[in-house]
């Protein structure tokens, strides 16, 4: 496993994708933070605040995640090395943990570059730490889960199809869905006192949460669930190609 793991990671390094990703997530939330006018420019709002990274992250992700997963698998397949890769002396969970943690670890390398934001903007406050530690530390916690939700539902969508584009497109509904479709179909308040359970399906319900500063056990739970969920739905469609 920790050799695959290696092997991912250094696949990703070694081609444009991992960079591409790490570069435009941070451009994009800079331009966002310092250069665009308005309410996301901190120097326009007046505010030492992180809001623009933690509101706009996760949209960032819902795009930038699949592109890096939608090769995991698709690409095995397309190029007929997934045989060859389930024989060798590894498990079949292990085979996906590996793939599911080089593409977690890109996640990490994207946020750490922002840690950089959050030390201007803890020095641009006035008295200067003018800001919601807590918060922001609660906010990236939720960021990094929410990140890893998505890299779990990439994974699962790279394992049904060969076509790394393919992969792609359904990833970034099923992302959005996850994120905001059970918010959405709650708010239309169709089904009564099970429109707060229905929310509570939802990722942006748990991220928010996460976001004001507090951990709760509850929160993490579920995004421990939801990417135990989406693992657990790869491994069944690997393990089809044995049926």
């Amino acid at each position: 496993m920790i050799a695959l793991f290696r092997k991912e990671i250094n696949s990703f390094l070694s081609s444009l994708i991992g960079y591409i990703v790490i570069i435009v997530f941070l451009t994009a939330i800079g331009m966002l933070m310092w250069v665009f006018p308005g309410d996301s420019n901190i120097l326009d709002s007046g505010y030492a605040n992180l809001n623009t990274l933690f509101v706009m992250g996760p949209w960032v992700f819902m795009f930038l995640v699949p592109a890096v997963t939608m090769r995991s698998f698709a690409e095995e397949k397309r190029l007929g090395t997934i045989e060859l890769l389930f024989t060798q002396p590894i498990s079949d969970i292990g085979i996906i943990l590996a793939k599911y943690f080089a593409g977690l670890v890109l996640i990490v390398f994207s946020l750490v570059p922002t840690l950089v934001y959050f030390g201007t903007v803890y020095y641009l406050g006035s008295p200067v730490g003018n800001l919601d530690i807590g918060g922001v530390w609660g906010s990236y916690v939720g960021l990094l889960f929410l990140g890893a939700g998505f890299v779990a539902i990439g994974i699962f969508c790279s394992s049904i199809t060969s076509n790394q584009i393919i992969s792609f497109v359904i990833a970034i509904f099923l992302s959005f869905f996850c994120y905001t479709g059970f918010d959405s179909i709650s708010a239309l308040s169709l089904f009564g006192g099970l429109d707060a359970v229905i929310l509570e399906l939802g990722i942006q319900e748990h991220y928010l949460s996460m976001s004001r500063g507090v951990l709760d056990t509850r929160d993490i739970l579920y995004f421990l669930s939801l990417i135990t969920m989406f693992l657990l739905f790869t491994k069944i469609v690997l393990d089809s190609r044995k049926w």
